[in-house]
C-alpha cells in the first residue's frame, strides 16, 4: 500500500485549475473610477428610517384615530360600536330580520354606552373590557392599516388632559403589554389642536360625545379648563324626540293601525325613546342637522322663530320638506320641515326657552360658557385668547355652529362688557354711568390743564430709526377682537409635534412603567433645587434616567 506521501506525488500538475490572472484588465487600459458619495449628502438607510418613524394615536371616547408622523390626515378612523367587536363568522347582521327584531330599551343617560371605550365615571366602567377594545382596535390598526411593526416603533397618544389614573393605566398597561412597545409619549389634545391652528395661545372649545371642555391656553399651556354637560349626546337625544314626535303623528294618521299588545299597553317605559330610534338619529343628525345665525342680538331669547320667518320672505329653503327613509318599521318616509332639524341644535346647545336660574353650573349654553371662560382669565391672556376661539369636536361639522357661537358671543361682550355682575340692578347701574358720562360730555365747563413736572426726554434719532425698522418687520400681534380661527385638528397637531423629532414633557418607558406603573412618576414637587442645579450640569443625562413625570396628568 502506497503512503500518503506517495499519493500525493503521483497527481498530475498539468491539470491543475489555471488562475484568472488572464481576465484582470490592463492598468495601462482606461478604467471608470468608483464614485465616492459623500455622507452629508447621502440619504440614510431603511432601516434609520424604521426606526424612527413614530406612531400617532389619538384616543377619543367613541374612536380611534391611528397614523404616522409628517402626515396630514391619520390612515385610518375606527370606532368602538358593537357592530366592530363581532366575533370572526358572526354574520347576524346581514340577516334580513336583523333590523326589525325586538329590542331592550334603554334610559335616556343609558344610551350610547355600547359605542364608548370609556366615562369619566369609572363606578360602571369595565377596566379589563376597556383594555380588550384598546387592545383590538390597536392591533386592526397595525395590520390593516399601518402596516408597520409595533416592537421598534416609538408611539405618541393624543389624550384629554382630564383623565382618572386608573383609566390611565389601564390604557398604558394594554399597549406596554400586547405590543412591546419601547416609549409612549403623552400629548394633550388642547395643546395639539392649537398647535394644529399655527397659534401658540387661544381658546379651544371642544364639542364632543358627552361633553364640552373648553380649555385656554396661552404659551402652550393650559391656564384653564370650564365644561359643560351640552354636547352631541344631548343633540342625538332631541333628534331622537323630534324623529318619534313626528313618526307618531304621521302613524296616527293612518287609520289602519294594529293595536297595542297587552305587553305595550303595560310597558312603563313608553314615553322612553326606543334606542332604535337613537340609532337611526344619530346618522340624521350628522347628514341634516344645522344651526340658524343669530342678528347679534340677546342669545337669551328664542331666534329660531326670528330667524326663520326672515329666511321664509327671503329664501324657500327652508320651507322644503325633508324626505327621510326611516329603517324601523312599518319602513315608511318621514316628512320633516327643513326649519325643524335646527330645533334640536339650538335647545341642546344653547338652551332655547330655559331661564338662567333653572340652569346648573355644568349645564351653561355653550356661549354664555364661552363668555364666563375668558372673563375668568387675566386681561393679557383674555385678549390674546378671544382673538383666536378655535372650535372642534364632532359637533364643529354642524353647519352654522361656529358662526352662531361667535355672533352670541359678541352680543354678549356689547350688552355686558366685561363685568361679571348681571341682573336687574346691575343693568340699572350700567344705564346710570352711561347717562352721567353723556351729561359730563355735553358740558361746556372748562378743561383744567394739568401741569407736567416731568421735562421732554431727548429723542435719538438714530433709537428711532432701529425702531421703526423693527416695527416693520414685526407683524402686529391681533388681540382685543373676538374671532375664530381654523384647526387641522388634535391628530394633525401631535403629527407636526413628533415629526419635529421634539422630546415630549410626559416620556414613559416600557421598563420603567412595568417595574413600578405610574407610581413610578417623579412629580414636579419631588425637583429639590440640588436636583435642579444638577440637571443643568453635566448630569443632566443621569437625572433624566431616574424618573419621569405625568406632567398634565399627574
Amino acid at each position: 500500500m502506497a503512503s500518503v506521501a506517495g499519493y500525493f506525488d503521483r497527481k498530475p500538475t498539468a491539470t491543475a485549475r489555471p488562475g484568472l490572472s488572464h481576465l484582470q484588465a490592463d492598468p495601462s487600459s482606461p478604467q471608470t473610477p468608483q464614485r465616492t458619495f459623500s455622507s452629508a449628502f447621502s440619504s440614510p438607510s431603511l432601516s434609520y428610517r424604521a426606526e424612527e418613524e413614530l406612531v400617532i394615536f389619538e384616543f377619543g371616547a367613541r374612536h380611534l384615530s391611528a397614523g404616522i408622523a409628517g402626515d396630514s390626515n391619520p390612515r385610518c378612523w375606527l370606532g368602538f360600536g358593537p357592530e366592530n367587536a363581532r366575533r370572526v363568522g358572526d354574520y347576524r347582521q346581514y340577516y334580513p330580520e336583523y333590523e326589525d327584531r325586538s329590542r331592550k330599551r334603554k334610559r335616556i343617560y343609558r344610551w350610547g354606552e355600547d359605542y364608548e371605550l370609556w366615562r369619566m365615571d369609572l363606578r360602571s366602567v369595565d377596566l379589563g373590557l376597556v383594555e380588550d377594545k384598546v387592545e383590538r382596535a390597536v392591533r386592526a390598526a397595525y395590520s390593516k392599516y399601518l402596516l408597520l411593526d409595533s416592537k421598534n416603533k416609538r408611539m405618541v397618544l393624543i389624550l384629554p388632559s382630564l383623565m382618572p389614573h386608573r383609566l390611565l393605566s389601564s390604557l398604558l398597561s394594554s399597549i406596554f403589554v400586547n405590543f412591546q412597545v419601547p416609549s409612549v409619549t403623552l400629548f394633550p389634545c388642547p395643546v395639539a389642536s392649537v398647535v394644529a391652528a399655527g397659534c401658540r395661545s387661544g381658546l379651544v372649545v371642544d364639542i364632543g360625545w358627552s361633553e364640552t371642555i373648553m380649555t385656554s391656553i396661552y404659551e402652550h399651556r393650559e391656564v384653564q379648563t370650564r365644561r359643560s354637560t351640552r354636547a352631541m349626546q344631548l343633540v342625538t337625544q332631541r333628534m331622537a324626540d323630534l324623529l318619534k314626535e313626528h313618526a307618531e303623528s304621521q302613524t296616527a294618521n293612518v287609520p289602519s293601525q294594529a293595536p297595542k299588545t297587552t305587553q305595550e299597553q303595560q310597558d312603563p317605559n313608553e314615553n322612553v325613546p326606543d334606542n332604535r330610534y337613537s340609532d337611526f338619529a344619530e346618522e340624521v343628525t350628522m347628514r341634516t342637522a344645522w344651526c340658524p345665525t343669530s342678528k347679534g342680538g340677546n342669545p337669551a331669547k328664542d331666534l329660531r322663530h326670528e330667524a326663520v320667518a326672515e329666511t321664509n320672505s327671503s329664501s324657500t329653503e327652508y320651507q322644503t320638506v325633508m324626505s327621510i327613509p326611516s329603517p324601523l318599521p312599518p319602513r315608511k318616509t318621514l316628512e320633516i320641515p327643513f326649519a325643524n332639524l335646527a330645533a334640536p341644535v339650538e335647545n341642546a346647545l344653547f338652551a332655547i326657552g330655559s331661564s338662567r336660574h333653572d340652569l346648573d353650573d355644568n349645564d351653561q349654553p355653550l356661549s354664555q360658557l364661552i363668555y364666563q371662560a375668558l372673563l375668568s382669565l387675566p386681561p393679557d391672556v383674555r385678549s390674546v385668547c378671544m382673538a383666536r376661539i378655535i372650535i372642534t369636536g364632532g359637533g364643529s361639522h354642524i353647519p352654522g355652529l361656529k358662526t352662531r357661537l361667535l355672533n352670541d358671543l359678541k352680543s354678549v361682550v356689547e350688552s355686558r362688557g366685561w363685568d361679571g355682575v348681571y341682573g336687574k340692578i346691575a343693568d340699572a347701574r350700567r344705564e346710570r354711568l352711561k347717562e352721567t358720562n353723556s351729561k359730563r360730555q355735553s358740558s361746556d365747563a372748562p378743561v383744567k390743564e394739568v401741569a407736567s413736572y416731568s421735562e421732554p426726554q431727548m429723542t435719538d434719532e438714530m433709537t428711532e430709526k432701529i425702531e421703526k425698522e423693527k416695527l416693520k418687520r414685526m407683524k402686529a400681534a391681533v388681540a382685543g377682537e373676538i374671532r375664530g380661527v381654523e384647526t387641522l385638528g388634535a391628530w394633525a397637531g401631535g403629527s407636526l409635534v413628533a415629526s419635529l423629532k421634539v422630546k415630549g414633557v410626559v416620556e414613559i418607558e416600557r421598563d420603567s412603567f412595568l417595574s413600578g406603573g405610574l407610581g413610578g412618576a417623579r412629580r414636579e414637587s419631588e425637583l429639590t433645587s440640588a436636583t435642579q442645579r444638577m440637571s443643568l450640569g453635566a448630569r443632566a443625562g443621569l437625572d433624566s434616567k431616574t424618573g419621569w413625570k405625568l406632567g398634565a396628568w399627574a
